[in-house]
């Protein structure tokens, strides 16, 4: 067992079997941090003593045989934008750098009564408001696989530590690809719940102390395996506590499949060209996997999306980015809204005026989304999840010098906008639907490629089932860089 390589299913077996002590686990995983971390840079806030404190309650409490939770003993990580208790909590923020929280943010609170040993945070770009992952605060992140190149973002450090061996398991947040992207570009398992399955409550941004759960983002685990990801989702999901009294969760996982010739599986790999080209190595990575589900036996069709690419990252935009702007100070956001009088629409304009836009937009956006739900349920109808791109490339070349309405990400020399490569992301997570991104092998220059399997609404443990089926034919699965 190398708690490098292992999952965290596997090390919380062996710690129930006594076969290694949370304080190894613990201390292995700090060495490694010390040796490994310094060439990525994912781990950027550490908690040595008091999780060594905690690991050595819970080897005691395994040791006298009393009742134990799902990850008694599992020493993990938590992306720097969950407030933890006594630890700092930045963001990313120079304005935050010596933030420490005195309670944890829910979701954290629910992995320690678990029995998890929070020993430290990874890294997330200024208000996990990037694809690419560094601040003023700590820097850059760099990708294990190939550290000339971005680890993704925002959960781009957290992704980075799970693949390195630096921790077995991770909490993210996805508003527009923020645990999907880091997954597919570190070759790691994402999972992104429905939205308001695992509260936002102690999330920065919004503000610390904010009580509102913010529209399309979620939060979940990133891990070195899918049956993680459902240890995980067990633990940290459910409602706020005020909530509790009147309702629980209880997701339906459905029928049992036996093997992926039960599948019906839609792809829509080759949909959205027009407005976001796919690299062709990633897109025959895609191809790929879908042959191999075929080869299985599983039903698989190319499929028109339900909702246009165009359409749905417009109303992404229109939904998301009036909540950057509503956290901007009153001078850049009055600067901003001279974006009104620019004519022209295309979506980086689009983008830039939703910043400052009415609340008649934002309503008039909320309304066809519904209608875009709709339409993404009845193709559910006929299919057990559908399968689509993450990012239109495998991960690229640091570029954090330019701002982000200037970066352009080269997919096969055609240079395609930042605010328009997370098109596929965006346009998925604003009908709040759950995603699992799975690893379906890698590109000839050995990076790894991840896929969305997506499912409907409030099918995350159906979809997980669903996952491991195809995770089957997807290739090798989790892969040490």
């Amino acid at each position: 067992m190398d708690p490098a390589t292992s999952t965290a299913t596997a090390l919380v077996a062996a710690l129930a079997r006594r076969e290694v002590s949370s304080a190894e686990l613990l201390e292995s995983l700090l060495d490694r941090v010390e040796r490994v971390n310094p060439g990525i840079n994912a781990v950027v806030a550490l908690d040595a003593e008091r999780a060594l404190a905690a690991a050595d309650r819970a080897d005691r409490a395994t040791v006298a045989g009393g009742p134990t939770g799902p990850l008694h003993g599992l020493p993990m990580t938590v992306k720097d934008v969950w407030e933890t208790e006594g630890l700092v909590t930045t963001s990313g923020a120079p304005e935050l750098r010596h933030h420490l929280p005195t309670t944890d943010a829910l979701a954290v609170a629910r992995l320690r009564a678990a029995g998890a040993v929070i020993f430290g945070k990874t890294n997330t770009p200024l208000y996990a408001g990037d694809f690419q992952t560094y601040n003023e605060v700590y820097g850059r992140t760099n990708n294990p696989w190939d550290t000339s190149r971005t680890a993704g973002g925002s959960s781009g450090g957290a992704a980075a530590a799970v693949a390195a061996g630096l921790t077995p398991l991770e909490l993210g947040s996805d508003i527009g690809g923020s645990i999907r992207n880091p997954a597919h570009f570190n070759g790691v398992y994402g999972l992104k719940p429905s939205w308001g399955v695992v509260p936002s409550r102690g999330h920065i941004p919004g503000p610390p102390g904010s009580l509102v759960e913010a529209d399309v983002n979620c939060n979940g685990p990133l891990a070195r395996g899918l049956d993680d990801l459902g240890l995980a989702l067990g633990v940290v999901a459910g409602p706020v506590p005020e909530e509790a009294v009147g309702w629980h969760l209880s997701l339906d996982p459905g029928p049992r499949l036996g093997s992926p010739a039960d599948l019906r599986v839609a792809t829509v790999f080759a949909q959205g060209r027009d407005v976001l080209p796919l690299a062709a190595d990633v897109g025959a990575r895609l191809e790929g996997l879908a042959d191999g589900l075929a080869r299985a036996g599983a039903a698989v069709e190319e499929v028109a999306l339900p909702v246009p690419l165009g359409e749905g990252l417009r109303t992404w935009q229109d939904l998301v980015v009036p909540i950057i702007g509503a956290g901007l100070a009153d001078d850049v956001y009055a600067e901003l809204t001279a974006l009104e009088g620019v004519p022209g629409d295309d979506p980086v304009l689009h983008g830039g005026r939703a910043i400052t836009a009415r609340f008649r937009t934002w309503a008039r956006a909320n309304a066809l989304r519904q209608r875009h739900r709709a339409a993404w349920a009845e193709l559910f109808q006929r299919y057990d999840v559908v399968l689509a791109p993450v990012m239109p490339t495998a991960a690229f070349p640091h570029d954090v010098e330019r701002s982000m309405v200037e970066r352009e990400l080269d997919v096969d020399g055609i240079p395609v906008s930042h605010l328009v490569a997370m098109a596929w992301c965006g346009a998925v997570g604003s009908v709040l639907l759950p995603v699992v991104t799975l690893p379906t092998g890698r590109t000839p220059a050995g990076l790894p490629v991840g896929v969305q399997v997506i499912g409907p609404y409030l099918s995350d443990l159906r979809l997980l089932g669903l996952a491991a089926l195809i995770d089957e034919a997807a290739g090798p699965g989790f892969e040490a860089p």
